[in-house]
């Protein structure tokens, strides 16, 4: 009874009709999209790449599908969860830490490019001779090559939403307004990927400006913690995040102007 408690708030229609009529929710559930958009689209390069073992086109696609079904699945058990474990201090101060951690490690690795191309040359050292070790073991699969694409898609979907999931918590509490903002994210990155990936190149900016916004979120859930119990409003957090947006663009188009595009 206390799971179904959880994820009661899915089931009240109330609740959805109040944020599908709500302009303040859909602020909410827009800033999630771009949060989904910008932080996830890597993955959703990875994650097709990994449809490349399947023989067909069609079967290519089947599996994107059938991991977006997935996706869906994963994050409405883990937000209903997530829902819940959010309101522990414990749970906001790890969450802080990580998303911290998230943005330090991204602005350390352009600061150190060197060490990060060495690291991520190691992990794909370490990822193939693990591929190669299962090659030459050529043991028998009870499933088919299709359903194994379909569950390693799974998986790493999985590991690669977790950031977007704390962070949509971290933005509102209300698990429809963050699973609604979460199934258009997840629709919209795959389906787009391809056109963000060239909006970033246009707009490189964009990249750090999303990692500026994930330390922003940690300092955010910091504040939450006691004594100091301080809640930034998520109305003014959406505001937030849509003139960091418009900075960073401003930015962006002063630099090409000042500059020339030429030395960008």
């Amino acid at each position: 009874m206390a799971i179904l408690k959880l994820y009661a708030p899915f089931f009240d229609g109330n609740n959805w009709l109040h944020v599908l009529t709500s302009g303040k929710d859909w602020m909410i559930i827009l800033t999630l999209i771009i949060m989904e958009c910008l932080l996830s689209v890597d993955n959703a390069v990875v994650l097709a790449a990994q449809t490349q073992v399947l023989p067909t086109k069609a079967e290519k696609e089947k599996s994107l599908i059938y991991g977006l079904w997935g996706a869906y699945l994963f994050r409405f058990i883990v937000i209903g969860i997530g829902t819940y474990l959010i309101n522990f201090w414990e749970i906001k101060l790890a969450g802080s830490i990580y998303l911290f951690y998230l943005s330090f490690k991204f602005f350390y690795d352009q600061r150190h490019p060197k060490q990060a191309a060495e690291h991520e040359k190691e992990k794909e050292e370490r990822e193939e001779a693990r591929h190669k070790g299962k090659k030459k073991k050529k043991k028998k699969h009870v499933l088919s090559l299709f359903w194994r694409t379909v569950i390693s898609i799974e998986s790493m979907d999985i590991v690669f939403s977790i950031d977007s999931v704390l962070a949509a918590l971290a933005i509102s509490d209300n698990p429809v307004v963050v699973l609604i903002g979460g199934m258009i994210g997840i629709l919209c990155m795959r389906g787009v990927a391809e056109i963000i990936i060239k909006l970033m190149d246009i707009i490189p900016e964009l990249q750090p400006m999303a990692y500026v916004l994930i330390g922003i979120i940690a300092l955010k859930l910091l504040l939450a913690l006691p004594p100091l119990r301080w809640e930034m409003p998520n109305t003014a957090f959406a505001i937030l995040v849509f003139a960091i947006l418009g900075i960073t663009i401003i930015f962006h188009f002063w630099r090409i102007r000042k500059h020339g595009h030429k030395h960008l």
